[in-house]
């Protein structure tokens, strides 16, 4: 049987089309996706991501456990609140899966995987506190909403009370904190900016309608695919996994190599790959003739070699086909993708393709 939100009623309240995704039954648009693609671009949007596991890292021992699991380094996180993306790894270098890890007060820590890996994440998590004076605890209490786009943050402000406001307006990009009974934070999935909210389960139709009396659109996973596809953003499953090197899926800048004397799962088959070299690299596609890219068609790289799309879709901001790739590592600007048995030119680019609602190209 296929797992519901909090906030179930509302999406059929809203007119949502459901589908299941890993397990769980969930809206894949409200009526149209392109339009929920612009007003989060536009305007703001909302999407329900109470699927996803809230999991808090509490005790002394806390830091150094945390410096040990993630391949990026906890010890960042030196302002209150402030977020930190990462990968956790297995000794093969592989990704286990992305998340975002939080600092709370206390030297404690709240971290958001992804739902489709919630199992062996939370597994793998309590594997690892050997040795460590640490509790790694789930927060089923909590659903999640994502307000995203231009207005976000004054929409999201306008209904949470002067209270909250005043902490939500005081939040830096990459930053959450307290805002009475939320937990607010300046992260998101869209490339633009906004915010990502844990309440209390009981409180959340509530607030998704007072959203909804704000305007604020409510969009689907087929939105947020698009959206985080144009901003360059990977997915776990599709752009990298546990047999994925980081270094081979554009996620080299949340490696924290230094310093040197911070051992991490992983580090030492990643140091071997890159001493080594990758074969293969993460690249983004454009396609400005007709046609859209799809994930696992073929990509072409004459006298080089050949790769594979690893997300694709139509870009609603940009009017044409985007992808993914990885493809060898001496690969240039330009390629050939297979779509139906045609080779189509594509250009080679460095992702983001859209940023704050523009093209970045």
């Amino acid at each position: 049987m296929l797992k519901r939100t909090v906030l179930f009623d509302s999406h059929l309240e809203a007119g949502a089309k459901m589908v299941d995704f890993s397990g769980w039954e969930m809206p894949i648009h409200y009526g149209s996706q392109m339009e929920e693609h612009h007003a989060v671009r536009q305007d703001a949007g909302m999407f329900d991501v109470s699927h996803m596991t809230v999991v808090d890292i509490t005790g002394p021992g806390a830091r150094d456990y945390l410096r040990f699991l993630l391949a990026n380094d906890v010890a960042k996180l030196k302002t209150p609140g402030k977020a930190l993306y990462t990968a956790m790894l297995n000794p093969q270098g592989g990704v286990i899966d992305d998340l975002i890890v939080y600092n709370l007060p206390g030297d404690d820590y709240r971290a958001v995987v992804n739902c489709a890996t919630r199992d062996k994440d939370l597994a793998w998590m309590q594997e690892q506190t050997n040795g460590y004076e640490v509790q790694v605890k789930e927060r089923p209490d909590y659903a999640m909403l994502a307000v995203q786009g231009p207005n976000a943050i004054a929409k999201t402000c306008a209904v949470g009370g002067q209270q909250r406001a005043a902490v939500i307006e005081s939040l830096k990009p990459f930053q959450g904190a307290e805002a009475y009974d939320w937990f607010a934070a300046r992260t998101g999935y869209t490339g633009e900016d906004g915010l990502e909210i844990m309440v209390p389960a009981d409180q959340a139709p509530a607030l998704w309608r007072q959203l909804l009396d704000a305007g604020v659109a409510p969009c689907g996973l087929g939105a947020r695919d698009t959206l985080r596809l144009e901003a360059g953003m990977n997915l776990y499953g599709s752009d990298m996994d546990e047999t994925i090197s980081p270094l081979a899926a554009g996620m080299g800048w949340t490696l924290a190599w230094d310093p040197a004397t911070r051992n991490f799962i992983g580090r030492q088959a990643l140091e071997h790959q890159k001493a080594e070299g990758l074969g293969q690299k993460q690249v983004g596609l454009v396609l400005e003739s007709r046609g859209v890219m799809r994930a696992h068609q073929k990509v072409i790289v004459d006298n080089i070699g050949e790769g594979e799309i690893t997300s694709g879709t139509f870009s609603p901001t940009l009017g044409y086909s985007i992808a993914l790739a990885r493809v060898p590592a001496a690969t240039g600007d330009t390629a050939s993708v297979e779509i139906r048995g045609k080779q189509h030119p594509v250009k080679v680019v460095r992702p983001p393709f859209v940023r704050h609602g523009k093209a970045v190209l």
